[in-house]
């Protein structure tokens, strides 16, 4: 039994095909890979980024002006930012 229309075509059906297999095989790949990373933790600490700051000292005004954004960003009532 053949599909009406342009669905008969062998090629439209291959490729409904390979599309059909490709997304199961995606879906499966990635919900076990994400069964194996939540049944393993990794336990490896995040490596630390060097950042170009940390090396260059601040002058007196620039360190009056990361100050003064730190105090803006103490915590308030119930723990927001304010």
């Amino acid at each position: 039994m053949s599909l009406p229309g342009p669905f008969s075509d062998p090629r439209v059906i291959a490729l409904v095909g390979v599309l059909a297999v490709s997304t199961v095989t995606w879906l499966t790949l990635g919900l076990r890979a994400r069964a194996r990373a939540r049944r393993e933790p990794t336990g490896t600490l995040l490596e630390r980024v060097w950042h170009p700051q940390e090396s260059v000292p601040l002058t007196p005004e620039e360190e009056h002006a990361f100050g003064q954004v730190v105090s803006r960003l103490t915590p308030g009532p119930a723990g927001r930012l304010h």
